[in-house]
């Protein structure tokens, strides 16, 4: 009689990492890890992804289980925060026991300090991402020691970071020279100076978030445009008053890949910049949020429109000189998704109807605080709104993110 052999005696670890990596489902991959401690061992070394809630206990037992991680989320929500949350001795386990991290996210802890992000920037020189946003306790002390020690960063989200200065931009410049997304909303003590150094090293920039950065100005995206010409795909300069139509104009000149662009607030950008932005950036251009730029007139909207083909979302709310005419041009299918118009004052429902003509991919409207635009003025006229278009008149609607 045949002695038979186990699936354990008769497969390696290597065989059963293969079986692994052939499960596609999360779930499907903790079973496997139920068969047998071995399983389990080799399910947990194999494991790329984790998101916890853990103090330095647990984080010593998760780093012997989980060996060969890539990404740890320990991030805090805003309404589930807990005090004192994560702490640099938890930040000081996690830098020497998880060896192999690429991507971490701290998101809104706030307990942690300049000694634990620098505890991390010492040992952990793989990282090619790190979200550190709301952790309000931060200085240029330890953001630049992780720029000095993670040279090959990727990704880095400042937003809320309040104390840091252009001492951190030059760090990054000296030492990240491969940073391609760089999160900055809310650092108000950023200057043209600090953008100019950052781009002399960091020429690979695709996503630039300076989003109420109100001391930065036209000096320093001017200086972006031209050094990361070729790379630029996303910027936000929301409420950045400092901005202007050198700005527009040197970003239509040398940006021409550009596809987002968020200038809500700047309110000295006029129709002139636009035009030629329109004109440049006409088949990359995706998404743009104008609101609050009171120069802006029928003549450029009209400009966008026509020349701008794969414009998906556009945000003109309280340009208050944007009327119906603006519209009346239009000629072929738009590919609008998004349009927020909300306090418009001289556009009424005879302008959203031609919209509506040739906009059938429409998702979202925005018609707030428009005194010439009600839902039953819109009854009245026979607006047909496609199937699937959400229509906020009264602030009721939660408004989609790719303005934001």
């Amino acid at each position: 009689m045949e002695s038979s052999v186990g699936i354990n005696e008769a497969l390696g670890d290597d065989e059963l990492r293969w079986v692994l990596g052939k499960l596609e489902g999360q779930r499907d991959k903790e079973v496997f890890g139920l068969v047998c401690k071995r399983w389990l061992h080799l399910q947990s070394t194999e494991r790329r992804r984790l998101s916890a809630r853990a103090g330095p206990h647990m984080l010593r037992k998760m780093a012997a289980r989980f060996s060969r991680l890539h990404e740890l989320d320990l991030s805090q929500s805003l309404s589930r925060s807990f005090y004192p949350g994560l702490t640099d001795s938890d930040l000081s386990v996690i830098a020497h026991g998880f060896n192999s991290l690429r991507l971490l996210s701290l998101h809104n802890c706030k307990g942690v300090t300049d000694a634990g992000i620098a505890a991390i920037g010492s040992a952990l020189s793989s990282l090619q991402s790190l979200d550190v946003s709301y952790c309000r306790k931060l200085t240029d002390k330890g953001l630049s020691a992780v720029a000095l020690g993670c040279s090959d960063l990727r990704a880095l989200h400042l937003q809320g970071c309040r104390f840091i200065t252009d001492v951190t931009l030059r760090a990054l410049s000296n030492n990240c020279h491969s940073l391609q997304h760089l999160g900055l909303q809310g650092c108000t003590n950023l200057s043209d100076s600090g953008l100019t150094d950052l781009v002399f090293g960091c020429q690979q920039i695709e996503f630039l978030d300076i989003n109420k950065c109100s001391n930065i100005g036209d000096i320093g995206v001017s200086t972006l445009s031209k050094a990361c010409s070729s790379s630029l795909r996303t910027l936000k300069l929301l409420d950045c008053y400092k901005v202007g139509d050198e700005s527009i104009t040197s970003l239509a000149k040398f940006c021409q890949q550009l596809e987002t662009l968020i200038i809500g607030g700047c309110r000295d950008i006029s129709d002139a910049s636009i035009k030629l932005l329109a004109s440049c950036c006409k088949t990359s251009l995706k998404n743009l949020r104008m609101d609050w730029c009171l120069n802006i007139t029928d003549s450029s909207l009209s400009c966008l429109l026509v020349e701008c083909r794969n414009l998906e979302a556009l945000d003109i709310g309280c340009c208050e000189e944007v009327s119906d005419a603006a519209f009346q041009g239009l000629n072929g299918a738009l590919t609008l998704k998004v349009l927020k118009v909300s306090n418009c004052p001289k556009i009424s429902v005879a302008g959203i109807a031609r919209v509506l003509e040739k906009c059938n991919m429409l998702e979202y409207l925005d018609v707030r605080s428009c005194p010439q635009i009600t839902k039953g003025g819109c009854d009245e006229a026979g607006l047909q709104f496609p199937q699937s278009c959400k229509v906020n008149f009264t602030g009721s609607l939660g408004e989609p993110d790719v303005l934001l």
